[in-house]
């Protein structure tokens, strides 16, 4: 199968990222600088990444809210006009289907973004359980994405935006009536690194002009392009779950420590009640490796001779300069201090629970 490309494919080129397949797309999983650099760039000046292979969706009609509201686990009746939340989707067995964001545009229009390698599976899924006076449009070969994160991306973004009233000031909200570049976007507070930063969304025609545009007015600010090995490495040590690892049809979002995006006392989202009487045996936490050496995804952990979990996500992370992973670890053993061992290629490596994130930023502006 012939691998596909975004819009910013011959940038990406350009500007010498080495190209990998993700999820049916050629994007760079580097740039000359390197993905410590552009880690750090993102940590403190910033980055700009090329996420125009994530799907969108439209779920719009009289009946839009109610179903979106039995899609998600988060409560949608606590969204407004220019919202966002993050939110799991789950299946009837209470297991995650994907992990998304919802956009509230109005009560009768709500738009979705979906993770690219479920972009199909998730149409699917949403078609089939709509009821009433709804549609749905996948919209994704028509979107382009850009994520400009880091400390520097307010004043990137103040330099870009047409006017600064059409920036979104606060974290997880949006504006539709923002323009980069002459072009009409929707820029959001959000972001997958654990810093300040914006997701814009606007037509894959037009997504080119903004990213020239952005890259343009950060040059002086130290802006670098960023690939999948940096946006891997910083959403891991801001400890967000990664889809296929952290999140799966199989994990529920308690399990995977999400509870805060679960309301419970809902009782009209899809997979409520198997999620519950399923209960937590086993829990997301962070490890912290105490010996030498890195712990990968599906390395599995011991408290002595006993098996009790397995690595999920792992890596050294370069802003808190250690290696860390997270881990589904049973139950008994996820206290913060609880000492475990890794199995790393047959060779155990000391690790601890820590709390999550690893990093967290310190100011919000």
């Amino acid at each position: 199968m012939e691998e596909l490309t975004t819009p910013l494919y011959s940038r990406h080129v350009a500007l010498g990222g080495k190209m990998v397949s993700f999820a049916g797309y050629m994007l760079p999983v580097q740039y000359p600088a390197g993905l410590v650099k552009e880690h750090m760039a993102v940590r403190q000046q910033a980055g700009i990444f090329d996420v125009s292979h994530m799907g969108e969706i439209l779920i719009k009609g009289t009946d839009a809210f109610s179903n979106v509201q039995a899609l998600v686990t988060v409560d949608v009746a606590e969204m407004y006009d220019g919202s966002v939340k993050y939110t799991p989707m789950c299946n009837f067995d209470g297991g995650v289907v994907d992990d998304i964001l919802v956009y509230r545009i109005n009560a009768e229009c709500y738009f979705l973004v979906v993770n690219a390698s479920n972009r199909k599976k998730d149409a699917a899924w949403i078609e089939q359980n709509l009821k009433g006076d709804v549609k749905m449009e996948d919209i994704s070969d028509t979107v382009g994405q850009i994520a400009l994160q880091g400390p520097a991306s307010i004043e990137i973004m103040k330099r870009s935006i047409d006017d600064d009233a059409n920036r979104p000031k606060k974290y997880y909200t949006f504006t539709t009536e923002g323009h980069i570049a002459g072009h009409r976007c929707l820029i959001s507070r959000t972001g997958y690194t654990g810093e300040l930063g914006y997701e814009v969304y606007a037509a894959a025609d037009a997504i080119g002009d903004i990213w020239d545009a952005l890259m343009k007015n950060g040059e002086e600010l130290g802006l670098l392009p960023c690939g999948l090995g940096s946006r891997d490495t910083l959403r891991l040590e801001a400890a967000m779950p990664l889809y296929g690892h952290e999140l799966r049809d199989d994990i529920t979002p308690l399990e995977a420590s999400l509870d805060f995006f679960v309301k419970t006392d809902r009782d009209d989202f899809i997979g409520r009640e198997a999620m519950l009487n399923k209960g937590v045996a086993r829990k997301r936490v962070g490890l912290k490796v105490t010996g030498r050496g890195i712990i990968r995804e599906h390395c599995d952990v011991y408290s002595k001779d006993r098996l009790v979990g397995q690595v999920s996500s792992g890596t050294l992370c370069p802003f808190v300069n250690q290696a860390v992973g997270m881990a589904l670890i049973d139950l008994e053993y996820t206290a913060d201090g609880t000492e475990l061992e890794a199995d790393v290629r047959g060779r155990r490596i000391p690790v601890v629970v820590i709390p999550l994130p690893f990093y967290k930023r310190q100011t919000t502006k």
